[in-house]
Protein backbone atom coordinates (compact mmCIF):
# COMPACT_ATOMS: atom_id res chain seq x y z
CA UNK A 1 0.00 0.00 0.00
CA UNK A 2 2.79 2.45 0.54
CA UNK A 3 3.90 2.13 -3.43
CA UNK A 4 0.30 3.19 -4.18
CA UNK A 5 0.38 5.61 -2.09
CA UNK A 6 3.17 7.14 -3.73
CA UNK A 7 1.79 6.60 -7.10
CA UNK A 8 -1.09 8.51 -5.94
CA UNK A 9 0.82 11.82 -4.55
CA UNK A 10 3.01 11.43 -8.09
CA UNK A 11 -0.12 11.10 -10.20
CA UNK A 12 -1.72 14.46 -8.65
CA UNK A 13 1.73 15.90 -8.76
CA UNK A 14 1.68 15.09 -12.62
CA UNK A 15 -1.97 16.25 -13.03
CA UNK A 16 -0.51 19.58 -11.08
CA UNK A 17 2.03 20.14 -13.69
CA UNK A 18 0.62 19.22 -16.95
CA UNK A 19 -2.21 21.53 -16.05
CA UNK A 20 0.68 24.39 -15.57
CA UNK A 21 2.67 23.18 -18.44
CA UNK A 22 1.41 24.68 -21.83
CA UNK A 23 -2.06 26.10 -20.99
CA UNK A 24 -0.61 29.42 -19.32
CA UNK A 25 1.18 31.69 -22.47
CA UNK A 26 2.23 34.15 -19.82
CA UNK A 27 3.79 31.92 -16.82
CA UNK A 28 5.21 29.64 -19.57
CA UNK A 29 6.63 32.51 -21.50
CA UNK A 30 8.09 33.33 -18.22
CA UNK A 31 9.20 30.53 -16.55
CA UNK A 32 10.83 29.74 -20.16
CA UNK A 33 13.01 32.77 -20.76
CA UNK A 34 13.91 33.93 -16.61
CA UNK A 35 14.33 29.94 -15.17
CA UNK A 36 14.66 27.93 -17.86
CA UNK A 37 16.64 30.44 -20.27
CA UNK A 38 17.51 30.30 -23.81
CA UNK A 39 19.85 27.13 -25.35
CA UNK A 40 23.11 28.70 -25.53
CA UNK A 41 23.28 28.75 -29.46
CA UNK A 42 19.72 31.09 -29.66
CA UNK A 43 21.87 33.10 -26.43
CA UNK A 44 25.33 33.84 -28.57
CA UNK A 45 22.83 34.61 -31.49
CA UNK A 46 21.23 37.77 -29.66
CA UNK A 47 24.03 38.92 -27.37
CA UNK A 48 25.49 41.89 -29.39
CA UNK A 49 27.85 42.69 -26.27
CA UNK A 50 27.55 41.10 -22.59
CA UNK A 51 29.84 43.17 -20.30
CA UNK A 52 29.67 44.34 -16.25
CA UNK A 53 27.98 47.70 -16.10
CA UNK A 54 31.17 48.84 -14.37
CA UNK A 55 33.47 48.04 -17.19
CA UNK A 56 30.52 49.85 -19.71
CA UNK A 57 30.72 53.21 -16.90
CA UNK A 58 34.56 53.21 -17.47
CA UNK A 59 34.75 53.00 -21.03
CA UNK A 60 31.79 56.09 -21.41
CA UNK A 61 34.06 57.62 -19.12
CA UNK A 62 36.93 57.66 -20.21
CA UNK A 63 36.18 57.88 -24.26
CA UNK A 64 32.90 59.41 -24.35
CA UNK A 65 31.52 56.41 -25.90
CA UNK A 66 27.64 56.49 -26.55
CA UNK A 67 26.02 53.43 -24.63
CA UNK A 68 22.91 51.52 -25.15
CA UNK A 69 20.83 49.19 -23.29
CA UNK A 70 18.19 46.52 -24.66
CA UNK A 71 16.85 44.34 -22.64
CA UNK A 72 16.03 40.80 -23.95
CA UNK A 73 13.65 39.71 -21.90
CA UNK A 74 11.17 42.38 -22.23
CA UNK A 75 11.74 42.16 -26.12
CA UNK A 76 10.59 38.03 -26.44
CA UNK A 77 7.51 39.25 -23.55
CA UNK A 78 5.91 42.41 -24.69
CA UNK A 79 6.71 42.74 -28.63
CA UNK A 80 3.70 41.80 -31.00
CA UNK A 81 5.99 39.55 -33.01
CA UNK A 82 6.73 37.34 -29.57
CA UNK A 83 3.18 37.52 -28.55
CA UNK A 84 2.09 36.17 -31.87
CA UNK A 85 4.60 33.87 -31.98
CA UNK A 86 3.46 32.56 -28.48
CA UNK A 87 -0.02 31.89 -29.32
CA UNK A 88 0.79 30.31 -32.70
CA UNK A 89 2.71 27.56 -30.64
CA UNK A 90 0.20 27.29 -27.56
CA UNK A 91 -2.44 26.60 -30.30
CA UNK A 92 -0.58 24.07 -31.90
CA UNK A 93 0.23 22.13 -28.18
CA UNK A 94 -3.22 22.32 -27.02
CA UNK A 95 -4.64 19.17 -28.41
CA UNK A 96 -1.58 17.53 -27.45
CA UNK A 97 -2.01 18.73 -23.74
CA UNK A 98 -5.85 17.93 -23.52
CA UNK A 99 -5.14 14.45 -24.83
CA UNK A 100 -2.29 14.47 -21.65
CA UNK A 101 -4.52 15.72 -19.45
CA UNK A 102 -7.17 12.70 -20.06
CA UNK A 103 -4.30 10.47 -19.73
CA UNK A 104 -3.36 11.90 -16.27
CA UNK A 105 -7.65 12.01 -15.16
CA UNK A 106 -7.66 8.42 -16.36
CA UNK A 107 -4.34 7.44 -14.02
CA UNK A 108 -5.84 9.35 -11.09
CA UNK A 109 -9.51 7.45 -11.11
CA UNK A 110 -7.59 4.06 -11.85
CA UNK A 111 -4.94 4.58 -8.82
CA UNK A 112 -8.55 5.95 -6.55
CA UNK A 113 -10.27 2.66 -7.66
CA UNK A 114 -6.89 0.42 -6.83
CA UNK A 115 -6.81 2.16 -3.25
CA UNK A 116 -10.60 0.84 -2.57
CA UNK A 117 -10.68 -2.18 -3.88
CA UNK A 118 -6.94 -3.06 -2.51
CA UNK A 119 -8.29 -4.74 0.82
CA UNK A 120 -10.56 -7.20 -0.71
CA UNK A 121 -8.30 -7.95 -3.91
CA UNK A 122 -6.63 -11.82 -4.18
CA UNK A 123 -2.50 -11.30 -3.74
CA UNK A 124 -2.69 -11.73 -7.55
CA UNK A 125 -4.77 -9.54 -8.40
CA UNK A 126 -3.87 -6.67 -6.44
CA UNK A 127 0.01 -7.40 -8.09
CA UNK A 128 -1.38 -7.63 -11.35
CA UNK A 129 -3.21 -3.75 -10.95
CA UNK A 130 -0.29 -2.03 -9.74
CA UNK A 131 1.85 -3.22 -12.33
CA UNK A 132 -0.80 -1.59 -14.56
CA UNK A 133 -1.05 1.70 -12.71
CA UNK A 134 2.95 1.44 -13.15
CA UNK A 135 3.07 0.75 -16.88
CA UNK A 136 0.21 3.98 -17.48
CA UNK A 137 2.27 6.14 -15.01
CA UNK A 138 5.32 5.46 -16.96
CA UNK A 139 3.53 6.19 -20.12
CA UNK A 140 1.98 9.43 -18.37
CA UNK A 141 5.45 10.61 -18.01
CA UNK A 142 6.97 9.65 -21.50
CA UNK A 143 4.04 11.14 -23.14
CA UNK A 144 4.64 14.49 -20.83
CA UNK A 145 8.47 14.68 -21.65
CA UNK A 146 8.08 14.24 -24.62
CA UNK A 147 5.43 16.95 -25.13
CA UNK A 148 8.08 19.19 -23.14
CA UNK A 149 11.07 18.57 -25.63
CA UNK A 150 8.55 19.11 -28.63
CA UNK A 151 7.60 22.52 -26.86
CA UNK A 152 10.90 23.80 -26.62
CA UNK A 153 11.86 22.93 -29.63
CA UNK A 154 9.48 24.69 -31.29
CA UNK A 155 9.79 27.88 -28.99
CA UNK A 156 13.67 28.11 -29.99
CA UNK A 157 12.49 27.81 -33.36
CA UNK A 158 9.86 30.95 -33.33
CA UNK A 159 11.96 33.23 -31.21
CA UNK A 160 15.33 32.45 -32.94
CA UNK A 161 13.68 34.53 -35.97
CA UNK A 162 12.48 37.20 -33.45
CA UNK A 163 16.08 37.79 -31.94
CA UNK A 164 17.26 37.78 -35.67
CA UNK A 165 14.58 40.88 -36.42
CA UNK A 166 15.85 42.35 -32.94
CA UNK A 167 19.34 42.23 -33.71
CA UNK A 168 18.95 44.05 -37.14
CA UNK A 169 16.53 46.41 -35.46
CA UNK A 170 19.50 46.96 -32.97
CA UNK A 171 22.10 47.47 -35.21
CA UNK A 172 20.01 49.89 -37.33
CA UNK A 173 19.13 52.23 -34.36
CA UNK A 174 22.88 51.99 -33.29
CA UNK A 175 23.69 53.29 -36.99
CA UNK A 176 20.77 56.17 -37.12
CA UNK A 177 21.75 57.68 -33.87
CA UNK A 178 25.46 56.76 -33.66
CA UNK A 179 25.52 54.67 -30.43
CA UNK A 180 29.27 52.91 -30.19
CA UNK A 181 27.93 50.13 -27.61
CA UNK A 182 25.07 48.79 -27.42
CA UNK A 183 25.15 46.22 -24.55
CA UNK A 184 22.48 43.40 -23.39
CA UNK A 185 21.82 41.97 -20.50
CA UNK A 186 23.96 43.86 -17.94
CA UNK A 187 23.56 43.75 -14.22
CA UNK A 188 22.42 47.39 -13.82
CA UNK A 189 21.42 49.75 -16.29
CA UNK A 190 20.73 53.86 -16.31
CA UNK A 191 17.11 53.85 -17.30
CA UNK A 192 18.29 56.74 -19.92
CA UNK A 193 20.77 54.36 -21.81
CA UNK A 194 17.67 51.88 -21.96
CA UNK A 195 16.34 51.88 -25.49
CA UNK A 196 14.19 48.39 -25.71
CA UNK A 197 11.24 50.65 -26.36
CA UNK A 198 12.78 51.84 -29.45
CA UNK A 199 13.10 47.86 -30.57
CA UNK A 200 10.04 46.99 -29.62
CA UNK A 201 8.52 49.45 -31.39
CA UNK A 202 10.32 48.56 -34.24
CA UNK A 203 9.69 44.65 -34.22
CA UNK A 204 5.98 46.14 -34.00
Amino acid sequence: MADVQMLVTKTRNQASHARLALLAPVAVVASFFLAVGWSSNVLAQSKTVTTKNSVANDATAQLGTKVGFVNTQRILLDSAPAKVAQQKIDAEFEKRNAELQKLVADLRKRVQAFEKDAPVLAESDRNRRQRELGNLDADVQRKQREIQEDFNRRRNEEFAIIIERANAAIKKIAESENYDLILQDAVTVNPRVDITDKVIKALN
